[in-house]
C-alpha cells in the first residue's frame, strides 16, 4: 500500500515508516505537523493520487492538543472514504469518538503501545484501508462504560456486547471464536442477532462496519 505517516515525534516516525516499508508498503510522504499533513495529502492529491491510508498521531503540532485529530477529520471531509488510523499515547475516549462520528469505514484509533505488536497493527493498518474499523481494546471498554444504559444497546445480552467488543477490535469470526472458546457457528449466530438488534437488516451495506460504528457512536 501507498502510505502517508505523520508524527512530530521524529525517531518514532522513522521507526513506523520502517516498519512499514520492512512489511513491503511504499512510505510516500511524511509529515511532522498538522498543517503539513493536510500539505502532504494536497500534493498527492495532485500528483500520484492519495495514499491507500493515512496513519497520524493524536496529538501534534502546532498547540500538542488534538491538531493531528483534527487535520484527520478535515482530510475525510474533503476525500470522503479516505481511510484514517490515528496513534494515540494516551487512551483518550473523546477523541476516538470524534474520529468515528462519520457513518461510513476506513477508520482506526490505537494506543502507540500497540504498534509494538507487530503482526496485529499491520492487520489492522489493512483491515482500515480495506475500510474496516479498528479501535483500541482500551478505548472501546471506555467508550462502553461511557454508553451504559442507551436503549439500542440494551437490547443486547452480555455475550452479544462482548462479540460486538471484539469486532470493534477488528477481530473475524474465526478469531472471536478462537477468543471465546466456542464454535463459529455460535459466533456466526451472535453476530446476526446483533445486526437484528441493531436494525441493520440484510440490505445495509457492510454491516459490520455500520453495527461497530453504532456500538462505539451510541
Amino acid at each position: 500500500m501507498r502510505l502517508l505517516v505523520a508524527d512530530d515525534a521524529a525517531l518514532i516516525r522513522a521507526g513506523l515508516v520502517g516498519l512499514l516499508e520492512r512489511a513491503g508498503h511504499q512510505v510516500v510522504a511524511e509529515a511532522g505537523d498538522a498543517p503539513e499533513l493536510l500539505a502532504q495529502c494536497r500534493r498527492l492529491d495532485a500528483g500520484d493520487g492519495l495514499p491507500d491510508l493515512v496513519i497520524a498521531d493524536v496529538r501534534m503540532p502546532p498547540s500538542m492538543t488534538d491538531d493531528g485529530l483534527r487535520a484527520a477529520v478535515q482530510l475525510r471531509l474533503d476525500h470522503p472514504g479516505l481511510p484514517v488510523l490515528m496513534l494515540s499515547q494516551y487512551v483518550a475516549p473523546a477523541y476516538a469518538a470524534t474520529l468515528l462520528e462519520a457513518r461510513d469505514g476506513g477508520l482506526g484509533y490505537l494506543l502507540k503501545e500497540r504498534v509494538g505488536r507487530v503482526a496485529d497493527f499491520l492487520h489492522s493498518i489493512e483491515l482500515v484501508a480495506a475500510g474496516g474499523v479498528v479501535v483500541d481494546p482500551d478505548v472501546v471498554g471506555q467508550l462502553l462504560n461511557a454508553r451504559r444504559g442507551d436503549p439500542l444497546l440494551d437490547r443486547l445480552t452480555p455475550r452479544e456486547l462482548e462479540v460486538l467488543s471484539l469486532m470493534a477490535n477488528g477481530a473475524s469470526n474465526s478469531h472471536i471464536a478462537t477468543q471465546l472458546v466456542v464454535t463459529p457457528a455460535a459466533v456466526a449466530k451472535h453476530v446476526a442477532n446483533i445486526f437484528a438488534k441493531l436494525d441493520l437488516g440484510p440490505s445495509e451495506e457492510n454491516r459490520r462496519v455500520r453495527a461497530v460504528l453504532a456500538y462505539l457512536n451510541r
